[in-house]
């Protein structure tokens, strides 16, 4: 990577933005190099860097498809689904227990208090 300016923190000029900056506004950097570096100072460590990007030169954020919109459904689905009873609990299966409370204690309340 080439030397690039490096600006601080708020005194960027317009029409360059960061990743987030892009996102936010419907866009992607769409393969362009990084045109500037941003530098935050902080007192403990080194400085924060941001990279920023031309707007001009973004390109629109690719549809979402329908599959990519149904995979978080999909681990959602697997991770409520206990081992043991194939059942869906309900809530994310916690992973100390492995599988639902009611199989985890099947004696009844875990706290031993009745109800």
């Amino acid at each position: 990577m080439a030397a690039v300016p490096v600006y601080r923190w708020r005194l960027a000029p317009d029409g360059l933005a960061t990743r987030r900056q892009l996102r936010a506004s419907g866009l992607r950097p769409g393969g362009q190099d990084v045109t500037a570096q941003l530098e935050r100072p902080r007192c403990w460590r080194g400085p924060l860097i941001a990279y920023l990007y031309r707007i001009d030169r973004a390109r629109p954020v690719r549809p979402m498809t329908a599959a990519k919109q149904a995979a978080p459904d999909r681990a959602n689905a697997a991770r409520r689904t206990c081992p043991e009873c194939r059942t869906d609990a309900g809530y994310v299966i916690p992973a100390s227990l492995g599988m639902c409370v009611p199989c985890a204690y099947p004696e009844g309340n875990p706290d031993g208090a009745t109800a």
